[in-house]
């Protein structure tokens, strides 16, 4: 049995991404708890993909990682999303649709509830794939999971993610590194209008030896402490690269560095926030 857990903040995607899980043929549970998880898996034996969803609704949340840690002992391969998003942005999300925080009373405000379901569930975002939905719309989302599932899950997975800084740094980074510094596409009338994945761009780039020279240092830093990540039993590693507007340096270093690990056998995501 394929199993995947979503998790995460309320009002953060769980029942888009569950959603699109469902139309990918998986067998769908909402809001379990996770005290029952075992015993719901049991009665489905004759499902060979199944996701289910928990959050601060679900009863015992606190149990969930012995939980997982008893599934992945008895052969069933267990894969974890957890999402999650700024406060602001979820302030907006409630506030638009009017829903009520599961965590919300007479005494707390939004922002309070938000920060504090944070902290319950802050044990969680460790134990696998942390996707920070701020910033994404629910159709970008929705091709994420599908890319997630389409993944090979054995083994630790590297993804590559580019974003720009005036848009907020990714709170799903492991590693964050800034290439701001570096000579800037945009001022160039002719490249402006253009990405990291043109031709013209790349042969900018590849122009700057400061450019080439943070590239060794990011690709070595990397290939250093990967086996680390890797003997951590880690499923994801994710590093994010930004520039002032994620649509040309950072575009370019991470497709770069990507062709480079792929070369090298690693397992390989990318992905590019503003350009999606």
């Amino acid at each position: 049995m394929q199993l995947v857990i979503v998790t995460g903040l309320s009002g953060s995607g769980k029942s888009v991404v569950l959603k699109a899980l469902e139309d990918s043929g998986y067998y769908c549970i909402d809001n379990l708890p996770a005290t029952l998880l075992n015993n719901i898996l049991q009665h489905l034996h004759g499902q060979n993909r199944v996701a289910i969803s928990m959050d601060t609704r679900s009863e015992a949340i606190e149990v969930l990682p012995e939980a997982i840690q008893q599934l992945k002992q008895q052969g069933i391969e267990v894969q974890l999303l957890f999402l999650e998003s700024s406060v602001e942005t979820l302030v907006k999300r409630f506030s638009e649709t009017r829903r009520r925080h599961p965590l919300s009373d007479e005494q707390t405000t939004l922002a309070e509830s938000i920060r504090r379901e944070r902290e319950l569930l802050g044990q969680l975002a460790y134990l696998g794939h942390r996707v920070d939905t701020s910033d994404l719309s629910a159709n970008t989302l929705r091709n994420w999971v599908k890319d997630f599932i389409a993944h090979e899950h054995q083994g630790m997975t590297l993804l590559f993610a580019s974003f720009g800084f005036k848009h907020g740094i990714p709170l799903d980074a492991d590693f964050v590194f800034d290439l701001r510094f570096l000579p800037n596409p945009h001022y160039d009338p002719a490249l402006r209008n253009l990405t990291g994945h043109d031709e013209a761009v790349k042969t900018f780039m590849e122009s700057q030896p400061e450019a080439q020279a943070i590239f060794e240092d990011i690709r070595n830093f990397i290939a250093r402490w990967l086996p680390a990540f890797t003997r951590d039993n880690r499923s994801y590693l994710t590093v994010a690269i930004g520039c002032t507007g994620g649509q040309h340096r950072s575009v370019y270093f991470v497709e770069k560095l990507g062709r480079h690990f792929r070369n090298e056998q690693q397992k390989v995501l990318i992905r590019h926030r503003e350009l999606e």
